[in-house]
C-alpha cells in the first residue's frame, strides 16, 4: 500500500504543476525555467494506481453506496433515509458515487490516450476494462448518464455534455470490453503494469479471464432484451476463458494501515471505527441463515451465520443497554435469546428502534469486514482492545469465481447455456464457502476460527439445499440459485440489487404483506409485531440523477421518477 499513500501525499503536487504549468505558459520568456523533475501529466503508473482506488470505492460503504444498496437488498438494514426504499434527491452517498465515476473516467481517458501515443498497450486494455466496468456500473443505477461527451472539456470545450442512452452504452461498453482484450494480449509497451496495478499485479491472463467473466455477467442481465446479442453471447461461451477459481477473483485487498490514510475494508471502518452505527445486520437475512424462514431453506441453518455476524451478547444474554431486566423486556426491536443476535428491522416503527444500544448490536463479521469471528463467548467490541476487533482485512469483492457459477447456474436454468444446473448451483455454494475460508485466511485474525470447506456441516447444507432445489418447481428453482448468490456475496450488494430488479429474487421482506415477516418468538412476554414494520415508498427501480448535475448541465434532462423509470434490461 506504499503506491497508495503515494499518490495521495503527492496528488496535491501533481494540481499545482498543473496549475502553475497553465498560468506561466502565457509567459514565453518563462519557459526556460521548466523543471524536469515536476512533470505537469502523472505517469502512467500513478494514474492507473488513482483509478483502481477510485474504482474499488463504487458500492462501497463508509460515505458511497454500499450502506443504500444493502439495505434495498435487506442484506443490512439502517435507520437513514435508505430506510423504506427512501433515498431523496441529493443523497449525499450517490452523489459520491457519481463524482468518483466521472473523476475516475477522467484520469481513464488520460490513461487511454497517452498510453496509445507512446504505444504502452497493456495500460490502454487495463484502462478500457475500467471504463468498462464503470459506465456499466452507472447505467445499472442512473439509466442515461453523459458518456460520448463526458470529460470532453480540454479536448473539445464540452460542458455541458449530453446524456447517452442507457442501452446505447451498454452496446459501446461491450464492444469496448472486446477491444481491450486485443490490446491486453498485446503485451505491448516500454511500461508494463506491475505493483501498480491493484488488482492483478500486471497479469494480462488473469485481466483477460475477468474481460471474459463481466462480459458474461452483462450478457446475463441482458438476457430478456428483445434484440439480445445471441451471436455476441455464443461467441463468448466458445472462446470458454473464464474464471477457473477463487484465485481470478476480481477484488480490491485491504490491509491493516490507519495511517497516513485508512486503507481497511470501509464496512469495517464504518462499523468498528465510528461512535455510531450506520449499517445494522439485517433480520430477514439472519432468520433465512438460521434456517426458520417457512418459505426457502427452512430447517436448513447455514454454517456461514458465524462468519457473517459477530453477536456481542452471548446465548441467553440480556441486553445491557435498554434491557428492563425487572420486567423483563428485552427493549429489543429484534433480539434473538438463543443467539446473542440483535439489529433492528426494515421500516421498523417501533418503539426500541431508536434506542442507543452501541454495547448489545450484532457486528459484520470476519468474511464482510475483517471483523471478528462470532465463537459464543460475546463481548463488546468498545470496552476490549482493538485486535478484538478484527484487522479490518477483508477484500471488497467486485467479481467473484463463485458469483461466475451463479451466473452459470441461471443461465442453464433459462436454458442459455447447456449443463446441468443442480450440478452447476452445488459447485457455486461450494465455492462461496471456500471464498469464506479464504477470506478468513488472508485476515490475519488471531482468533482460531474453524475451516468450513468440507466438513460435515456444510456438506450436509448444502446436501439439503440441492434437495429442495431438485424438488422445486421452475419459478422456485430460480428463487433458490438467486438466494444462494445473495448470501454468498453477502456485503457486495451492488450487484444483488440489479438482480433483484430484473429476477424479482430474492424475496424481500415485505411490510407491506399479509403474512407475519418474521418467525422469530423468544416465548419471553415480549414477541415481535410485524404491525411495527411499514413501508411508505414503493421500491425504487434507479436512482435520482445529483440535482446538482441537472442544474449545470443545459444538457441534463427533467428529473425522473425513480421508482418509475427502469433500467433497460429491466423486465
Amino acid at each position: 500500500m506504499k503506491l497508495i499513500n503515494k499518490i495521495r501525499n503527492n496528488k496535491a503536487i501533481v494540481i499545482l504543476s498543473l496549475c502553475s504549468t497553465f498560468i506561466l505558459s502565457c509567459s514565453d520568456y518563462l519557459d526556460v525555467d521548466k523543471d524536469t523533475d515536476y512533470p505537469t501529466t502523472a505517469p502512467l503508473n500513478l494514474l492507473l494506481t488513482n483509478v483502481e482506488i477510485n474504482t474499488a470505492l463504487l458500492g462501497d460503504f463508509n460515505n458511497n453506496t454500499g450502506r443504500l444498496l444493502s439495505t434495498y437488498t435487506h442484506q443490512m438494514t439502517s435507520r437513514e433515509e435508505e430506510d423504506q426504499y427512501g433515498i431523496k434527491v441529493g443523497n449525499i452517498s450517490m452523489n459520491n458515487d457519481w463524482d468518483a465515476i466521472y473523476l475516475a473516467l477522467t484520469d481513464i481517458e488520460t490513461i487511454i490516450k497517452k498510453g496509445t501515443d507512446t504505444d504502452n498497450m497493456v495500460y490502454v486494455g487495463i484502462a478500457q476494462m475500467q471504463k468498462a466496468y464503470i459506465m456499466s456500473y452507472a447505467v445499472d443505477l442512473w439509466g442515461d448518464v453523459p458518456y460520448s461527451e463526458a470529460t470532453q472539456l480540454a479536448t473539445s470545450g464540452i460542458i455541458n455534455p449530453k446524456f447517452d442512452n442507457q442501452k446505447e452504452i451498454y452496446s459501446q461498453v461491450f464492444a469496448l470490453i472486446e477491444t481491450a482484450k486485443v490490446n491486453l494480449a498485446s503485451n505491448s509497451g516500454t511500461e508494463i503494469p506491475s505493483d501498480d496495478d491493484l488488482y492483478y499485479g500486471g497479469d494480462t491472463d488473469k485481466w483477460i479471464k475477468f474481460a471474459n467473466t463481466f462480459k458474461l455477467k452483462l450478457y446475463n442481465q441482458t438476457r430478456l432484451i428483445t434484440d439480445f446479442d445471441q451471436a455476441g453471447f455464443d461467441a463468448l461461451i466458445a472462446e470458454n476463458n473464464f474464471f477457473t477459481s477463487n484465485a481470478d477473483d476480481f477484488q480490491f485487498n485491504h490491509y491493516d494501515v490507519i495511517s497516513p490514510s485508512n486503507e481497511r475494508n470501509q464496512l469495517f471502518v464504518e462499523a468498528y471505527q465510528s461512535t455510531q452505527f450506520g449499517s445494522y445486520q439485517s433480520p430477514w437475512l439472519y432468520e433465512i441463515l438460521k434456517g426458520v424462514n417457512p418459505n426457502i431453506l427452512t430447517g436448513n441453518p447455514d454454517p456461514r451465520m458465524r462468519y457473517y455476524f459477530y453477536n456481542q451478547l452471548k446465548a441467553g444474554e440480556f441486553p445491557p443497554d435498554q434491557g428492563n431486566v425487572d420486567t423483563g423486556n428485552p427493549g429489543a426491536d429484534y433480539w434473538d435469546k438463543s443467539t446473542g443476535f440483535f439489529s433492528i428491522r426494515f421500516g421498523s416503527t417501533g418503539p426500541d428502534r431508536d434506542k442507543s444500544a452501541e454495547n448489545s448490536y450484532t457486528y459484520p463479521g470476519i468474511f464482510p469486514s475483517g471483523g471478528r469471528y462470532d465463537d459464543g463467548l460475546g463481548g463488546s467490541v468498545s470496552t476490549l482492545n482493538t485486535g478484538f476487533s478484527g484487522k479490518g482485512k477483508a477484500p471488497r469483492r467486485i467479481l467473484t469465481y463463485d458469483e461466475f457459477l451463479y451466473i452459470q447456474a441461471e443461465l442453464i436454468h433459462v436454458g442459455k447455456l447447456s449443463g446441468n444446473e443442480a450440478t452447476k448451483l452445488q459447485e457455486a455454494i461450494t465455492a462461496s464457502f471456500a471464498k469464506v475460508d479464504q477470506v478468513v485466511a488472508n485476515s490475519g485474525t488471531t482468533q482460531t476460527v474453524p475451516v468450513l470447506s468440507d466438513t460435515a456441516a456444510v456438506n450436509s447444507y448444502i446436501n439439503n439445499v440441492i434437495t429442495e432445489f431438485n424438488a422445486a418447481s421452475s419459478s422456485k428453482k430460480l428463487e433458490i440459485i438467486m438466494t444462494q448468490k445473495w448470501i454468498g456475496t453477502f456485503g457486495d450488494p451492488m450487484d444483488q440489487y440489479t438482480d433483484y430488479r430484473r429476477t424479482g429474487y430474492p424475496v424481500l421482506a415485505n411490510p407491506l404483506g399479509t403474512s407475519p415477516e418474521y418467525q422469530l418468538d423468544n416465548a419471553d412476554g415480549f414477541p415481535i409485531q410485524d404491525s411495527q414494520t411499514v413501508q411508505n415508498n414503493p421500491f425504487q427501480v434507479s436512482f435520482y440523477w445529483p440535482q446538482s448535475e441537472l442544474n449545470a448541465n443545459a444538457n441534463a434532462p427533467a428529473q425522473k421518477n425513480p421508482t418509475t423509470y427502469k433500467i433497460f434490461w429491466d423486465n
